[in-house]
């Protein structure tokens, strides 16, 4: 299986934005705790990070016949972007939406999501641990 993580704007600021909120883990601790957890499971993972909304949409056009799934952290351009759910519902590449915070129990817009319509499952509030439970999401089809 090869799937393929995608995270939005200031998540490669982990660590440095709002430890309380985030935790004090670095984006690069992140991905190396991804890619030990696919290798374990036998999963072939390609983490992908950008502040730029096309270059987001460009990366899950180009998943399109290569990845058998997507693990998402939008950003704020979950309450926000339309043009990345339609490029998600366009590839039709089985997806989970992931957030590192609880975003029901944060501002009401928040608690708004356009991504979620694209993804079979969203995770919140569960720190980085998320992203581990998407990938066994994607492995087990639930």
């Amino acid at each position: 299986m090869d799937i393929l993580v995608i995270n939005g704007p200031n998540i490669n600021m982990l660590g440095i934005r709002e430890p309380g909120i985030y935790g004090k883990e670095t984006y690069s601790s992140l991905v190396e705790k991804i890619e030990t957890y696919a290798k374990e499971k036998n999963v072939y993972v390609r983490c992908f990070q950008s502040n730029h909304e096309g270059d987001i949409v460009d990366m899950i056009q180009f998943a399109y016949g290569l990845y058998d799934g997507i693990v998402i952290n939008p950003g704020a351009y979950t309450h926000t972007s339309i043009a990345i759910l339609d490029a998600l519902k366009a590839v039709s590449i089985p997806a989970v939406e992931v957030h590192i915070s609880d975003v029901s129990s944060r501002e009401d817009f928040r608690k708004i999501s356009y991504i979620r319509e694209a993804c079979f499952k969203t995770i919140c509030g569960k720190g980085t641990d998320g992203y581990l439970e998407a990938i066994d999401c994607l492995i087990e089809g639930k």
